[in-house]
Formats: C-alpha cells, structure tokens, sequence
C-alpha cells in the first residue's frame, strides 16, 4: 500500500486539564513519543487528544473528572491540525473561561452551558460536529480484555470503528438512546398504573426504528469495510506479524438489513417494540434492539475465536484491527490516515513484534502518539519520530 497523507496536529493546548495548567505543545507531523514515570501525565495528555473527537474520550470519563484539581472548575483544549481542510484551529471547553487578551489559544468561551466546540471561529453545541473533520483512533491498556468482556465493551468498540467512516453514527446512536430511555419511562408510568397516550408511545417507537435501522446498516457497512481492509493485510510481509481477523456482528436488525429492504426492517421492527411494550415493562429495558448487538472476532490464520487466544494474541490481533480501521479511514478520508493514540502499546510486545508496529506505522504515514515508561522500547524509531518526556503536569523534549 502507497504511503498515506496524514491527518496531523502541530500544535496542542491545554487549559486546566486533568493535571495541566498550562500546556502548549509543538510538533511535527511525524509519530510522537510520550515517556516518564507512572502519574506523570502521558495518558492524560492522549486523553486529551481523544476529547478532540466526539464523545468522552479515550476514558469515558466524565467532564467534571477532566478538570484539574484546584483549577478553575473547568477546561479547555485548542489545537491546529493539517488535514484535508490544509490548516484547521479547533478547540472545546467545558464551563468554559473567558480569554485573555493576548491568549489567542482560548477558545473565548463564557458562560458555557455544557460541552463548547469551536472549528475555524464558528461556534457548535456539543461535539458531533468534530466528526467531520477529525479522525483518530485508539488503544488503550484497558482494552486488552476487549474480547473476553462484555458484549457492550465490543459494541462501543464497533461504534466508534464506524464512527471513522461515517461521521453521522454517534449522534444517531446517542438520538436512538435517548428515545429509549423516554420509552423506558414511559413503560414504568404504565406498569404502575399510570395512563399514558399510546399516541406518544407510538411516535417514539417510529423513531427508535427509524434510527435503529440506521445504526445497523452503518454496522454492516463498517464490518463488511473493515473485513476487507483485514483481508488486504492478510500475506502482506510489512504487517509486522499482527494477525488479520476475521469479524461478524450478532445483532437482530444488523442480520435482517442483510437480507431485506432498510424501510422493511424499520417497519417490523417498529411493530416488536409496539407488541413488547408489556414484556420490557416487566423487565424494566428494552430487550430487543441494536443496544444489545455483539461484535464477533476470530483470529484469522488460526481460525479461532479471539476469546478463546492467548493474551498475547489478543494483543496482537487488536493492533491489527486497530492497523486496519486506519487504513480502512484513510481511504475514505481523502487519503489521509488518522491520528493515532497508543497508550502503553510497546510494553508487552516482543523485540520483533515492536519493530513491527513501528514499521507499520511509519508505512501508513500515521501521526502515531505513543506512551511508555522505557524510553528503551521505542529506540527503533529514534531519527523518525519527536520524544518528549512528561513529568508533573509538564512535558520537555528528550536530547537523542
């Protein structure tokens, strides 16, 4: 595969994040190396990184969580990428500050009511819009019992694989959980006796399908991309010895829309929800739906189910799906390989199997941000990538 054009970022602010104050970081467009003691700050500054794209970030945290302590009660985060778009300043707060006169790194928010985004000087509530003008995606240690936790953990996975490709999935799957949570209310009003319009029942239900079909389409879409894009890796000698995979998704509508017309899916769908308003009133959720898919995964050459690997295979299995969503993105992002965030991703990798990675990504042309405690371990791309060594809150660029 021809070497990619990367999304890159080149300049990073941070107010009042996590255990920053104050940060402002340059760099070049090239992989990045993060390393320094435990609780120094390298996962917090990816984390960060990842609040750049829609959602919670890398940790699912909450905003109030992101703030630092004995700050001023909020954070902001402002950065300068080149993309597609060439150059781009974006940012986001949370409560928000207002700016100092001479701080042109500020996104200039006040009175923020929840999460504020900025891209190019226009203001947007909420994050969604970030999707169409960044891509990144991530690794992260807590994801290495991806495949033998719970479904959910693999389908928020799923979710934000899609995300890469179709920038509008997150906010039909947040549309489709708020629906549901409003009809889980409504089905405990009617369980304790209370009278409620069916009309209003009905209209919600149209909705839910409406999206949730959707939603499984857009699954069935990346799944069949991602396959692909797996299968592209297969026999390649420059893969580093990560293993293709092998993917399917569980899930009712996901297997229907294979089969059938999207509006006949939505369609009969609508009418189980209508038909189990009295089973998820006893249950108290809604039992059938695109919230309760699975996402399947079989380590390719062995033909075995990931779950039942080794950890070391699971690890190497989960880079190569990471590799190839990014060459999946890259190819339906004009050309250009996301940002990628690798927290901790050298530290149970072999010798040969590190090397690996490093020349995978320089190949994909990725900008590659990776953390460790060693600064040993990432020797190999010494001359390739920037090293930065984090400590207190504070980073400093390490002397070769």
């Amino acid at each position: 595969m021809a070497k990619n054009r990367a999304l890159a970022l080149t300049r990073l602010t941070l107010t009042d994040f996590r255990n920053y104050a104050r940060l402002r970081l340059d760099v070049d467009a090239g992989p990045v190396v993060l390393t320094g003691p435990n609780g120094a700050g390298k996962t917090n500054l990816l984390e960060a990184l990842s609040v750049l794209c829609p959602g919670r970030g890398l940790r699912s945290a909450t905003y109030a969580d992101m703030a630092r302590h004995d700050g001023s009660g909020g954070w902001a985060i402002a950065a300068e990428l080149n993309g597609p778009r060439a150059e781009l300043r974006v940012g986001t707060a949370w409560e928000g500050r207002r700016a100092e006169p001479d701080d042109e790194d500020a996104l200039e928010i006040s009175t923020a009511q929840g999460r504020q985004v900025r891209i190019e000087g226009t203001s947007h509530r909420g994050s969604g819009a970030l999707a169409s003008v960044i891509r990144m995606v991530w690794i992260t240690p807590a994801m290495d019992r991806l495949f033998n936790g719970p479904a959910g953990d693999r389908r928020r996975f799923l979710d934000r694989l899609v995300l890469g490709i179709d920038p509008d999935h997150g906010s039909r799957v947040q549309a489709f959980e708020k629906l549901m949570r409003e009809r889980n209310r409504l089905l405990e009003d009617m369980r304790e006796g209370q009278r409620r319009d069916g009309i209003w029942l009905d209209g919600i239900e149209a909705a839910m399908a409406e999206h949730a079909v959707a939603i499984a389409a857009a699954r069935r879409a990346a799944v069949d991309a991602l396959q692909l894009a797996s299968a592209q890796q297969h026999g390649e000698a420059h893969m580093g010895g990560f293993p293709w995979g092998i993917f399917l998704i569980e899930g009712e509508l996901e297997a229907a829309i294979a089969d059938l017309p999207a509006v006949e899916v939505e369609e009969r769908y609508r009418r189980t929800l209508a038909d189990t308003r009295l089973l998820d009133a006893g249950a108290g959720r809604c039992l059938r739906g695109p919230h309760r898919s699975d996402l399947v995964v079989k380590h390719g050459p062995k033909s075995m189910e990931a779950r039942l690997c080794s950890t070391g295979e699971q690890k190497a299995l989960l880079i190569g799906i990471i590799l190839a969503n990014a060459r999946m993105i890259a190819e339906g992002f004009e050309g250009y390989a996301p940002i990628m965030l690798l927290d901790e991703v050298a530290a149970h990798l072999d010798e040969e199997r590190r090397r690996g990675l490093f020349e995978c990504l320089l190949r994909l042309g990725a900008q590659a941000w990776m953390t460790g405690t060693d600064e040993t371990l990432f020797a190999a791309l010494r001359g390739a990538a920037q090293f930065f060594s984090a400590r207190d809150g504070a980073l400093c660029e390490a002397v070769a």
